[in-house]
């Protein structure tokens, strides 16, 4: 159990990275979801030791991980948003060194580990080509099998399905959700399919402050109802939505402009009522005047 007390982040200038994150993950994969500058990356680092918060505490296991930041290193895995690799150097040849780095010192135990790994995450056959010269989805393949080096009990992949086509995509999600049956995997990601595909539950981050928690489907029922969409014919002024409706987004569709729209009521009889679905719940978290108070389901 990964959890996350008070969690403040601040850096020079009173730049607040973080406002008070306050999380419980249990084992299995967790969504934060969350666009580019919210905090996750900056929450990400922390989680990981790689930066220390200016005030609260996180414990895994009950642990609290500031007391041994080595310790905590060591059941941990951990995909960062971008990572380099050693121009010319195989995948098996570079694996195998970061697993003396961390700490794999048995040389059977440490090259039994590194050949399941390859084949666990469908690189075998090109364990002899150079990680430099893989493409983004085997990168990230190569990625995830170096964070899971020494069996840790706690993964944090941060951004991992950016750039990569829908075949690599999917085959990325079968990787996780497989790994994410025995270990707590926290998955950061500004990609509503990523959070839809595999997490059975998330937390929306906005301006580095938790603003909706809950599991995919409680919170898309809490919008059950509530949803309306129309399409603008081209060369036609769109509507003006005012409050209490709330425009959630409008997209481009064969000329025409389609709106989704948030409100208890139609804005007018041109707006049908439609289910809602995800990301309608991350734009309304997003487009609120100010931050909704977290709901937990």
């Amino acid at each position: 159990m990964l959890t996350v007390s008070d969690l403040h982040v601040r850096y020079p200038g009173d730049v607040h990275a973080l406002r008070g994150v306050s999380l419980t993950v249990a084992p299995g994969l967790f969504g934060l979801l969350g666009p580019n500058g919210a905090g996750k990356s900056t929450l990400m680092r922390t989680l990981a030791t790689l930066q220390m918060p200016s005030s609260g505490s996180i414990s895994f296991h009950g642990t609290d991980i500031a007391a041994d930041p080595a310790a905590h290193r060591r059941r941990l895995g951990y995909l960062p948003q971008d990572f380099g690799v050693y121009p010319g150097i195989s995948a098996l040849v570079l694996l195998e060194h970061l697993a003396v780095l961390k700490g794999l010192t048995d040389r059977t135990e440490r090259r039994e580990q590194v050949h399941a790994l390859l084949a666990q995450v469908n690189l075998w056959s090109h364990r002899h080509q150079a990680v430099s010269r893989f493409s983004g989805g085997m990168r990230q393949r190569f990625g995830v099998a170096q964070a899971l080096l020494g069996d840790p009990q706690l993964l944090i992949v941060d951004e991992p399905t950016a750039g990569l086509d829908p075949v690599e995509r999917t085959r990325f999600y079968n990787l996780l959700a497989e790994i994410g049956d025995s270990v707590v995997v926290l998955l950061s990601t500004h990609i509503v399919e990523d959070v839809r595909q595999l997490c059975s539950r998330l937390a929306i981050l906005h301006d580095g402050a938790i603003v909706r928690e809950g599991s995919p489907d409680d919170l898309i029922r809490e919008l059950e109802d509530r949803i309306f969409t129309s399409t603008v014919p081209r060369g036609t002024t769109p509507p003006v939505i005012t409050a209490p409706q709330r425009l959630l987004s409008t997209q481009r569709v064969a000329g025409a402009i389609r709106l989704r729209v948030l409100g208890d009521v139609a804005p007018s009889s041109d707006f049908t009522r439609v289910a809602p679905d995800l990301e309608d719940v991350y734009l309304s978290a997003l487009t609120a005047e100010r931050a909704m108070p977290v709901v937990r389901t």
